[in-house]
């Protein structure tokens, strides 16, 4: 008798799990399992793009530094001395510490074009890269040469000169760079405040300290702030993008 309500009791059970089992409970299980796999697959994908990025963004931060070192090396070996008395720059030329030559510049008669100056690095990878400035803003530590031309294998490398004149040039000397996160590039810059210095430093080893005196947020269409109508003055007009990427800081300052 026991055996027998065994045996129905083992029947019930299997023909329960028949009815539970069936053709659309195996579909929905073989969808869930190719969503977890899809959803796993694609999770390592994008921690791979991630890691890939990060690596890409490293070894171009990498020979930023490298072009940003053999410029100070080079000032280092350069024996030129630079004043600046009454909008008149005078640049001596030193030879074992004696002056041997000097030239005076009249920076008000648009002579500036003669001083200008630029440099080609050359990376490991055998690229050239261009640079006509050093931008630094101490109140961030961001430090990074400016490339003279723009595009976007040039953002990668370094800062990039969009629009304007020579560096420290009467007019609005435009410069762009990405908003990287970890503070790369211009990642620091949404952070910087009215009153803060930027300094500029063409190849000549001319310094010039600007001080910005407005910040704010336009649309990528928005081009206004690269106007070159600075009654006669010298300032920068720092770009990068929102941390979304759908509009465009914009920082602008002026000579001091």
């Amino acid at each position: 008798m026991k055996d027998k309500r065994r045996k129905k009791t083992v029947n019930q059970i299997l023909v329960t799990e028949s009815i539970i089992v069936t053709p659309e409970l195996k579909r929905k299980r073989n969808i869930y399992k190719f969503n977890f796999f899809l959803s796993a697959f694609l999770a390592c994908t994008l921690f791979t793009i991630c890691v890939y990025a990060e690596y890409d963004r490293n070894k171009s931060e990498q020979v930023s530094q490298e072009i940003l070192l053999g410029i100070q090396e080079e000032e280092e070996k350069d024996n030129t001395m630079i004043s600046m008395e009454e909008g008149v720059l005078i640049i001596n030329s030193l030879t074992s510490g004696e002056e041997t030559g000097e030239v005076s510049i009249d920076l008000t008669n648009d002579n500036n074009d003669k001083i200008s100056k630029i440099t080609e690095s050359v990376a490991p990878d055998g690229k050239s890269y261009y640079t006509e400035a050093v931008l630094k803003i101490p109140s961030l530590g961001i430090e990074y040469p400016v490339l003279s031309d723009s595009s976007d294998e040039l953002l990668k490398i370094s800062l990039n000169k969009l629009h304007g004149p020579n560096p420290n040039e009467i007019g609005n000397y435009v410069i762009v760079g990405h908003n990287y996160r970890g503070g790369k590039m211009f990642g620091k810059l949404p952070n910087i405040k009215i009153g803060d210095t930027v300094e500029i430093t063409d190849l000549s080893g001319r310094m010039i300290t600007y001080k910005v005196y407005t910040k704010y947020i336009v649309d990528p269409t928005d081009v206004s702030c690269t106007s070159q109508r600075t009654n006669g003055k010298r300032e920068i007009t720092l770009i990068t993008c929102t941390s979304n990427g759908k509009q465009r800081h914009v920082i602008k300052a002026y000579a001091i």
